[in-house]
């Protein structure tokens, strides 16, 4: 349950209608405690006229108990005069059966009442349930938000999917089904206890006495379902994590024609799964009828004792109270075999919960204590920085040191692993170096807003990433909502070369992407997000090899574009391509994490080294590509 501690703050949130709902669980059951007293009335009024049946007419005589007349006081009955009067045979079963009916009527009325109650009860704590899963689910994805790039590189999306739905729905389930059964079984349980007690001691005693049986039977279960339901929500990670690589990955596997192998590596995780949910329902299902073995013990208990204490007449027991103890029992059916249903909900949600803090009591990496910048001009120098990717041991950079004037255009190549994509993440804060320092303006990025920062970045990343959406929401990205959006919109689409295409669409700018933008070619997805990048006019721009799928006349005409939005605006421009470097103020070559060249393009062709051979192959391809 310790896990489960997180929680309380969500209960504090929602205590009126937790409140409430112990209240009309109160009002439940106490009118669930009144219907079998009213059933043991009618059974001993019966049993009475019965009785009275086998006496001369003289000496008939009904009563009306005391508690009787206290439930019925509000009726204005004068009941004890529907008693007078001559009792012969006829009238005496009239007035029995009279009082029957009443009886009955009396039980149907608190049943209804405890019915609504009950409705009441529902309309509170179960909707406080799914109040606090919505908190919790937005607590649960703010948090991911706030994580680093290092914790995704950690944790498949599939896992990171399961414990905001599957995990978070388990715990629902505690917080709503299993806290009203716990209410209830306690509140019922004393109420119904109390005036079995106040019946007979002795009947009691014995009618609980299989109780100390079902706590050893839950505290055994306990563990066992705590260990399998952890299994079962690992397998469910697994399982997700599968099917959404599968998905995200179906044009590699058709182009390979691996369906098959990949529909059997499913089936062997589902088949895990399966063996792992199935161990954990088979405890859970024999835990069920053990508790309701127990609760008919008690029935039987209940008859054969007070069968005993009616012979023996040594009691005031009746068999009205027989009939009123049946039912406290029957009733105590329910709370006690929801134990098993309840100590399955707490199992899984303990387990869920504990999973969901793993993630919540993760901090994030890449933090600021403080911000010493108050705007972001756009300078940006690497001092003496080395880093070395955390995952991997990867050292990536050694000792770079450069500097990017504001409004200046820095250019980075060189071949693949040399580096140029970790400098593009260092200046995004993606990561801290693991020496040295990265400043913008001065100001090492530790000790500037991470919000501040980012918000002046305008990033066209490797890896293009198109959201489900619109083109024109995906462009206007980062903007925040303004009368001018659109025509802000359509000016970077051109910027970027992209605004053709889209006017070609049947929607045009209002056409839906498909996840991760595969409706556009690869092409269309660079230009997409090169719109997005330079649409707010940001301080600095980073361009990661953003030109790699589109043709040289292309690459040429956006270049032209970008150049208008350059000025002004810090620029680094990651490529592989010379053709799309060449006008940079400052070229750096990078080779194994080290700058090996730099300056700028005519002093780098005449130097002879690496950047003028890459420059000459490139020639020597456009040339045969001619």
């Amino acid at each position: 349950m310790r896990s489960l501690l997180p929680l309380l703050p969500y209960f504090g949130r929602y205590w009126g209608r937790l409140a409430l709902g112990v209240l009309f669980i109160f009002l439940t059951g106490l009118f669930a405690v009144y219907t079998p007293q009213v059933v043991r009335e009618a059974f001993n009024l019966i049993g009475d006229g019965i009785a009275q049946l086998k006496l001369p007419v003289e000496q008939r005589h009904l009563e009306v108990s005391k508690e009787l007349h206290d439930w019925t006081a509000w009726t204005g009955l004068d009941l004890q005069a529907k008693l007078q009067g001559p009792l012969d045979d006829a009238t005496l079963k009239r007035k029995v059966m009279w009082f029957a009916l009443f009886h009955a009527g009396l039980f149907l009325a608190f049943t209804v009442i405890s019915g609504i109650f009950l409705f009441l009860t529902r309309q509170t704590i179960i909707v406080m349930s799914r109040l606090m899963e919505y908190d919790l689910k937005n607590s649960v994805h703010a948090h991911y938000q706030r994580l680093d790039r290092a914790f995704y590189k950690h944790h498949s999306t599939g896992d990171l999917m399961n414990r905001i739905s599957e995990d978070v729905s388990r715990v629902r389930q505690f917080i709503g089904p299993a806290v009203m059964y716990i209410l209830n079984l306690v509140v019922l349980t004393i109420m119904i206890v109390w005036v079995m007690l106040d019946v007979n001691k002795e009947l009691t005693l014995w009618s609980l006495a299989p109780l100390p049986l079902l706590s050893l039977a839950i505290y055994l279960v306990s563990e066992t379902i705590n260990k399998r339901s952890m299994a079962t929500q690992q397998q469910q990670s697994r399982l997700s994590s599968l099917a959404q690589e599968s998905f995200s990955g179906i044009r590699v596997i058709k182009a390979y024609a691996k369906e098959e192998q990949t529909v059997g590596r499913f089936r062997l995780a589902a088949r895990d799964y399966r063996k792992t949910s199935l161990a954990e329902a088979k405890v859970d299902s024999l835990f069920m009828p053990a508790i309701m073995l127990l609760v008919g013990l008690s029935t039987a208990l209940v008859i054969f004792v007070g069968c005993e204490l009616l012979m023996h007449g040594g009691s005031s027991i009746t068999v009205g109270n027989l009939a009123e103890f049946s039912l406290y029992v029957t009733k105590l059916t329910w709370p006690f075999a929801s134990l098993g249903v309840i100590t399955s909900q707490v199992q899984q949600a303990a387990v869920s919960m504990q999973r969901i803090n793993e993630f919540l009591d993760t901090r994030p990496a890449i933090t600021s204590q403080r911000d010493l910048l108050p705007e972001v001009a756009g300078a940006i120098e690497f001092r003496n920085v080395s880093f070395t990717y955390p995952e991997t041991g990867i050292e990536a950079l050694k000792n770079v040191s450069f500097k990017v004037p504001m409004g200046g255009t820095l250019a980075i190549v060189g071949h693949t692993g040399s580096g140029k994509s970790t400098i593009a993440d260092l200046i995004g804060r993606l990561y801290d170096p693991s020496e040295g320092q990265v400043l913008v303006d001065g100001v090492p990025l530790t000790d500037v807003a991470l919000e501040k920062l980012r918000s002046q970045l305008g990033i066209v990343p490797q890896d293009v990433f198109l959201f489900s959406d619109t083109i024109t929401s995906n462009i206007a990205f980062s903007l925040d909502p303004a009368p001018d959006v659109q025509e802000r919109v359509e000016k970077a689409a051109r910027t970027a070369q992209v605004h053709r295409d889209i006017v070609h669409f049947p929607k045009g700018y209002d056409t839906m992407l498909g996840e991760r933008g595969v409706t556009l070619s690869g092409g269309q997805k660079q230009r997409v997000s090169i719109a997005r990048a330079v649409v707010r006019k940001p301080r600095i721009l980073l361009f990661d090899d953003p030109l790699s799928a589109v043709d040289t006349a292309t690459e040429e005409a956006i270049l032209s574009g970008l150049r208008g939005v350059m000025k002004g605006s810090t620029t680094v421009i990651i490529s592989h391509r010379i053709s799309a470097v060449r006008g940079a103020d400052h070229i750096l070559v990078l080779e194994h994490g080290r700058i090996i060249e730099e300056g700028r393009h005519a002093e780098l062709v005449e130097m002879g080294g690496t950047y003028a051979s890459m420059h000459e192959e490139q020639l020597l391809e456009e040339a045969r590509g001619t």
